[in-house]
C-alpha cells in the first residue's frame, strides 16, 4: 500500500515539475480576477502604524495589521525558528519536498494525518488566496500549489521568499507578519525578539487559535518547546540553550504590545490625516501624535473603574456592564437577551495640555469594539452647571468682583412663548446673599442665572465661542445653566483659556506624518493661540474655581489627588441627574469626564458630577502623577490681592477669626477702596498662589 502511494506522489510531482497544473481551476475556489500568476511575490497590504508622543506603538491604521521588515535586520534564530517547525529541508527543496510528502503519507497509513507543504507553498496559498485556495483539499487544489511553488522557486532566492513568507503568514487577532506579531505579543520591533519569543511565534502560525499565547499560553508553551527541540535536532541551537529557553515561561506584552489602548484617538487620528490627504489606510507612513500614554492608561483605567463603582451603588437600576461582560464571554449562565448597548452606563474623558491644545488622552467610551461612537468628540449633550465658568468670567471681565453679593432666591422670569422660567437648585433651597466666589462654589443656579441676564445671553455666548465652545448657545436664560449642548472636546478646549490665563487654543491629535522612508509628509504645526480673555479674569475666576474643589461641590477630587497639588476646577448636573461632569485643572493639565446614557435618561437620584465625575477625574491625575512640580499658580500683572473676611467679604480684621480669612484677588481698579489707597500694602494681605 505504501508503495503505491509513495509512486502516486512520485508521479504528482512530476507532473508539477512539467507546469501541467497551473492553470487548472481549483475546486470550490472563485475563478481568478486578475494576471497575477500564484508564482509571483507580491507586496502584501501594510498599516500605517499610529504613535504616541513618545514614540511607543498606540494603534495600526491599514486594510491589515502588518509591517514589512527585511530578513537581514532579523536575528538568525527568528528565520530558523520557522524553518525548524515548517519546512527543514527549505534550503534543499525546489519548492516541493518529496521527502516530506512521503512522511506524510507514510503517517497518513498509520492514522497519523499531517500536512507536508512547504514554506514556499504556504506563501503561494497565502499570498494568492483567490488562486490558490488552501481550505480546499483536493489533489487537483494541491498539485497546482506545487507546481506555483516550484516557479516561484526557480524565479526567486530562497532569502526572498523566506522574508516574504515572514512578512505575510497570519499570526491571528488579525496581525500579519513577523513585525505585526512581534510588536503585539512581546511589545517589541522583530529584531529584538529572543530564542524563546522567535520560537513562540513560530509555534502560533501552526494553529493561531489553538496555540495563542494571549490566551492559551500553556498549549502555545508545549508548541514553542518542540520548535526549540527541533532547532536543536537540527543544529541551529545547542541542546543548552533549547533548555534554557523551555525554562523561560510564556510572557506576554500587556495591552497586546500597545503602549495604551487608545481606539477612538486612533480613530480620530485616520480621520484627520486622511483629510489633510494623506491616504494612511494604504499603509507604510508613520503617524506620530500627541497622547501621552501614562494619562491614556490611567485616564482609561479610572472612566473603567469609576462607572464600575456607580453601577454597584445600592439602588442602581439599570444594566449592569460586568453582567453583559460575564454573558458575552460564557462565564456566566444564558440569560434573558442582553439589553440594548444604549440601556447601560457610559462615559467619557478628554485631556489636553492647556498651552498648546495637544491632546494628550482621550477615551470615547466602555467598549470600542462593541460601540465604537466616540462620545468625547462626537456626542452633544447638556453641560449643566459646567457652563457656569463662562458666565462667571463674562461677569469678571464687567467688573464685578468675587465678593461681589448676589442672592440666591427664587426667580420668575417670562419668557417670549409666554411661559415662566423658575430656576431653581438642585437642593431645592435658596441661600439668599452669597458672594459670587461662594456661588461658584456651591453652583447656585439663580445667580448664575441673574449674572448672565444682567450681561446679557447674547454677551456670555460670545465669550464662550472666543475661548473655543463651538456649539450654538441658545439665547434663553436656561443657557446660562447647560441647558444649551457642547462636545466634550469642546467644552475641555474652552476651560483651557482660564487654565493658561486667557488664550483660546485648538485641540491637536497629529504632529506630523512620515513616509516608509522616513520623510515627512504632513506636518501639522501648533496653531498660534489666540487671545480671548484677559489673563487678570483668567486668573481671578481660576482661583475661584479652586474653591469649587476645596470647599464646593468637587470637593470628591482631594479624596485622590495632594494638596500640594494646586486643583481647579467645575461639576456639572443636568435636570433628572441625567449628564455629570467634572472639568478640572492643574498647572500642566485641563481634562473633563461627562457620564450619561446614550439615551438620556436618569442615572441614578441624587446624581451630581462632584459625586460621580469628579472622583474618575481625581483618579486620574492620581495614578498619572499630574501636577508634581509643576508651576505654582502666580498672578499676572493687574491684578490686586487683599485678605478678606469670608463671612462678611469684608476686609479682615482683628476680629476675623483664621478659618473665615483668605486672599481674594481683584482687578486693578476694582480692589477694595482702602487697598486702593494703602500705600504701603497693609491691607493687602500675601499674594500666595497657593492657599
Amino acid at each position: 500500500m505504501f508503495s503505491i502511494l509513495l509512486r502516486t506522489a512520485s508521479v504528482s510531482a512530476a507532473l508539477c515539475a512539467s507546469g501541467a497544473f497551473l492553470a487548472l481551476p481549483a475546486q470550490g475556489t472563485p475563478a481568478r480576477t486578475d494576471s497575477t500568476p500564484a508564482w509571483r511575490i507580491i507586496r502584501p497590504p501594510q498599516a500605517s502604524i499610529v504613535l504616541a508622543r513618545d514614540g511607543s506603538l498606540i494603534g495600526e491604521v491599514g486594510v491589515q495589521n502588518r509591517i514589512n521588515v527585511s530578513l537581514a535586520s532579523l536575528p538568525k534564530h527568528v528565520p530558523q525558528a520557522f524553518i525548524a517547525i515548517e519546512d527543514q529541508r527549505f534550503y534543499q527543496h525546489d519548492g516541493v519536498d518529496l521527502i516530506g510528502i512521503a512522511g506524510a503519507i507514510k503517517d497518513a497509513v498509520g492514522g497519523n494525518m499531517r500536512g507536508a507543504s512547504t514554506i514556499t507553498q504556504q506563501l503561494v496559498g497565502n499570498m494568492h488566496p483567490g488562486i490558490i485556495d488552501r481550505s480546499d483539499r483536493s489533489p487537483v487544489r494541491k498539485l497546482r500549489e506545487q507546481a506555483a511553488a516550484r516557479e516561484m522557486e526557480r524565479r526567486y532566492t530562497k532569502d526572498q521568499i523566506l522574508e516574504a513568507y515572514l512578512n505575510q503568514v497570519d499570526f491571528g487577532h488579525r496581525w500579519f507578519g513577523i513585525e505585526s506579531a512581534a510588536r503585539h505579543y512581546f511589545g517589541k520591533p522583530a529584531e529584538r525578539l529572543t530564542l524563546a519569543e522567535a520560537a513562540t511565534l513560530a509555534a502560533v502560525i501552526n494553529g493561531p487559535a489553538l496555540f495563542d499565547p494571549i490566551n492559551r499560553p500553556e498549549r502555545a508553551k508545549q508548541r514553542r518547546d518542540l520548535v526549540l527541540s527541533m532547532m536543536a535536532q537540527q543544529n541551529y541551537i545547542t541542546r543548552q540553550r533549547a533548555t534554557a529557553a523551555q525554562a523561560e515561561p510564556i510572557k506576554v506584552a500587556p495591552h497586546a504590545g500597545y503602549a495604551a489602548p487608545s481606539p477612538w484617538f486612533v480613530e480620530v487620528v485616520r480621520i484627520q490625516a486622511e483629510r489633510a490627504g494623506v491616504a494612511v489606510k494604504e499603509g507604510g507612513y508613520r503617524i506620530h501624535t500627541t497622547l501621552d500614554p501614562t494619562l491614556q492608561r490611567a485616564a482609561t483605567n479610572a472612566l473603567v473603574e469609576g462607572l464600575t463603582r456607580i453601577e454597584s451603588t445600592p439602588g442602581y437600576s439599570h444594566p449592569i456592564w460586568a453582567q453583559r461582560r460575564r454573558q458575552r464571554t460564557g462565564t456566566a449562565a444564558p440569560a434573558k437577551p442582553l439589553p440594548a448597548v444604549e440601556n447601560y452606563l457610559q462615559g467619557a474623558v478628554v485631556a489636553m495640555d492647556p498651552f498648546t491644545g495637544d491632546v494628550r488622552a482621550l477615551v470615547g467610551g466602555r467598549d470600542y469594539a462593541l460601540t465604537p461612537f466616540n462620545r468625547a468628540v462626537d456626542a452633544k449633550r447638556q453641560p449643566g452647571s459646567a457652563f457656569k465658568v463662562f458666565v462667571y468670567s463674562a461677569a469678571v471681565a464687567d467688573s464685578m468682583t468675587p465678593s461681589a453679593f448676589v442672592a440666591d432666591t427664587a426667580l420668575a422670569i417670562p419668557l417670549p412663548n409666554q411661559s415662566v422660567y423658575r430656576p431653581s437648585n438642585s437642593d431645592g433651597e435658596f441661600l439668599g446673599a452669597l458672594t459670587l466666589r461662594t456661588a461658584l462654589a456651591r453652583s447656585r443656579n439663580p445667580v448664575a442665572v441673574q449674572l448672565a441676564l444682567g450681561l446679557g445671553m447674547d454677551s456670555v455666548s460670545a465669550l464662550a465661542h472666543r475661548m473655543g465652545l463651538n456649539s450654538e448657545i441658545a439665547p434663553y436664560p436656561s443657557s446660562a445653566i447647560g441647558a444649551s449642548v457642547v462636545q466634550p472636546l469642546d467644552l475641555v478646549a474652552a476651560y483651557a483659556a482660564v487654565a493658561n490665563l486667557g488664550s483660546r487654543v485648538e485641540a491637536r491629535f497629529i504632529t506630523h506624518i512620515e513616509d516608509a522612508s522616513g520623510q515627512t509628509v504632513w506636518q501639522n504645526p501648533i496653531v498660534p493661540p489666540q487671545p480671548a480673555l484677559d489673563p487678570a479674569v483668567a486668573f481671578i475666576v481660576r482661583d475661584m474655581m479652586r474653591d469649587v474643589v476645596e470647599r464646593g461641590t468637587a470637593t470628591s477630587v482631594r479624596n485622590a489627588v495632594p494638596a500640594a497639588v494646586p486643583v481647579a476646577g467645575k461639576t456639572g448636573t443636568t435636570n433628572d441627574n441625567t449628564d455629570v461632569w467634572f472639568v478640572g485643572m492643574t498647572q500642566d493639565l485641563v481634562a473633563g469626564v461627562w457620564i450619561g446614557f446614550d439615551r438620556p435618561r436618569m442615572i441614578t437620584p441624587g446624581a451630581a458630577g462632584g459625586s460621580l465625575a469628579a472622583p474618575i477625574w481625581a483618579q486620574m491625575v492620581a495614578q498619572a502623577g499630574i501636577g508634581n512640580g509643576g508651576i505654582p499658580w502666580t498672578p499676572p500683572a493687574g491684578v490686586q490681592a487683599a485678605e478678606l473676611d469670608r463671612v462678611t467679604g469684608r476686609l479682615a480684621d482683628a476680629s476675623t477669626s483664621p478659618e473665615a480669612r483668605y486672599t481674594e484677588y481683584f482687578l486693578g481698579g476694582t480692589e477694595p477702596l482702602p487697598v486702593r489707597l494703602d500705600t504701603w500694602g497693609v491691607f493687602r494681605g500675601r499674594r500666595s498662589a497657593i492657599r
